[in-house]
């Protein structure tokens, strides 16, 4: 399912084929937490910005509107007309960070609905049913995502029942490809790396779960209290343990910065909520740096957001224009900047890999980190 076309270090291109077409690698998966991207996108504008993979979340998705009710409109890509690859989260990490959690067992999860407050256990078997419901093209596994810092004893308790949980993943996904009604019987299952931030946990781990042979890998739980030299410091550990035939994600990063950097580590997939929520306070991403639009000095420009982007929002207005719509409160502002945020992230990634195909990748760091 996944092929390797070419390396410059551990940098890596490739190919990662789904029942809803090819992901080219390195990729940037678009957050469509609940089936859309917050700033009023649709899919089709999914379409303009250049989108290889949306992403949703299982947590949010089971809670409003319903996994089974999604199932009955026949999939997550037919409820939100998009039929592109989509990986779902397992639900985990905001099970951990928003819901009221209330247990935590060797069978599962038991929480409190952050919109209702009414009780929910989720189990592994659980969150796999979800996503089966969903439809997606990848699951992700249910896995407990823990902060750091947190001590040692119980980080390895954790991972050892998120090792277990995994299995149970595998098991249940198995089960549900083979229904004779299941939404999308191609639906594949990646694993989780945890280990906080202890270096030798995170390789012993990443170990155990290769051994399974899933169709992807994940590395979770960072960038949630760690420093930025620790995040580079553990994707370097984990990744040598990580099988070279199988896609690398590392979830929930991040800036341009952070991308090519893990990019330089052999990671092939991302996602992160930064592009649009930046946008939507009118903070946006150029090949000059990021800019604030709100500021004075933006109020009589008429040049576009980047004078180096062809988006379409580049293409048709001026900062002028942009920051008069935040400052008059009117919903077009945010849709306009994020749709030119997701374009640059999209756009980055395709320089990324033609980058790595022509040996360029260096040149393409400085020009990312150290802008004019």
């Amino acid at each position: 399912m996944f092929r390797l076309l070419s390396k410059q270090g551990r940098a890596r291109r490739g190919e990662f084929t789904t029942n809803h077409g090819v992901i080219q690698t390195p990729v940037f998966m678009n957050v469509a937490t609940q089936a859309a991207i917050k700033g009023g996108l649709s899919s089709r504008d999914l379409e303009t910005v250049g989108c290889r993979v949306a992403l949703s979340n299982t947590y949010h998705l089971h809670v409003r509107p319903g996994d089974e009710l999604i199932r009955s409109l026949g999939g997550l890509h037919k409820f939100m007309s998009w039929d592109g690859p989509i990986l779902t989260d397992s639900g985990g990490f905001q099970i951990f960070s928003l819901a009221g959690l209330l247990k935590i067992s060797e069978e599962g999860v038991a929480f409190r609905s952050h919109v209702d407050g009414r009780k929910i256990f989720m189990s592994p078997e659980d969150s796999v049913r979800i996503q089966s419901n969903l439809g997606a093209d990848i699951a992700m596994a249910f896995d407990e995502c823990v902060e750091i810092p947190s001590p040692r004893s119980y980080i390895e308790q954790s991972c050892d029942r998120t090792y277990r949980w995994l299995v149970r993943c595998r098991s249940e996904i198995e089960k549900q490809n083979k229904a004779p009604d299941a939404v999308n019987p191609g639906q594949t299952l990646f694993g989780i790396n945890q280990g906080a931030a202890f270096e030798d946990i995170r390789v012993s781990h990443m170990k155990r779960i290769a051994e399974l042979d899933l169709p992807g890998y994940a590395i979770g739980g960072l960038a949630v209290g760690e420093t930025t030299r620790q995040m580079y410091d553990i994707i370097d550990v984990v990744e040598e343990h990580m099988p070279e035939d199988k896609p690398r994600y590392l979830m929930g990063v991040g800036t341009p910065a952070n991308i090519i950097e893990a990019v330089e580590r052999g990671v092939d997939f991302f996602d992160c909520v930064l592009p649009a929520r930046n946008g939507r306070h009118g903070r946006l991403f150029t090949w000059n740096g990021s800019i604030n639009i709100n500021n004075e000095r933006y109020k009589d420009d008429g040049g576009p957001i980047d004078d180096k982007c062809d988006c379409i929002v580049c293409r048709d207005f001026s900062r002028a224009y942009i920051r008069h719509l935040f400052r008059a409160d009117e919903m077009l502002a945010m849709r306009l900047a994020v749709l030119h945020n997701l374009s640059f992230y999209n756009t980055l990634m395709e320089s990324i890999r033609g980058a790595i195909d022509n040996g360029t990748l260096n040149e393409l760091k400085q020009r990312v980190i150290t802008p004019a």
